[in-house]
């Protein structure tokens, strides 16, 4: 069976290509970003946000409800929601703009 594994690198090789899953170095830079260009990270991060607010701030009322200081971890956690919401913005914006093969060495 040893004619068939080279028949399957070389099938997966050619469907990889046609479906461009190159990888970076085949592709040449040629392809948009792993997270779909603008829209795709717009989106992402938009999503990343909100989301690290609402659970923040759910956080931040279920500890107010359970310990009875109504509004002190809710305005905390909300805060610590909008900055770990604001990093991951950050990190997705850094990862779009930075070579993939940055930070390798070669």
């Amino acid at each position: 069976m040893g004619g068939t594994d080279n028949s399957f690198e070389d099938r997966l090789a050619a469907a990889r290509a046609r479906q461009g899953m190159n990888t970076p170095a085949d592709a040449a830079g040629a392809k948009a970003p792993a997270g779909g260009g603008f829209a795709g990270v717009a989106l992402r991060s938009g999503v990343e946000f909100a989301s690290a607010v609402a659970v923040a701030v759910g956080i931040g009322f279920f500890l107010d409800r359970w310990l009875g200081t109504r509004p002190a971890f809710t305005i905390g956690f909300a805060l610590l929601g909008w900055v770990a919401g604001l990093l991951n913005v950050r990190r997705a914006i850094v990862g779009m703009t930075t070579p993939p093969d940055r930070g390798t060495k070669g």
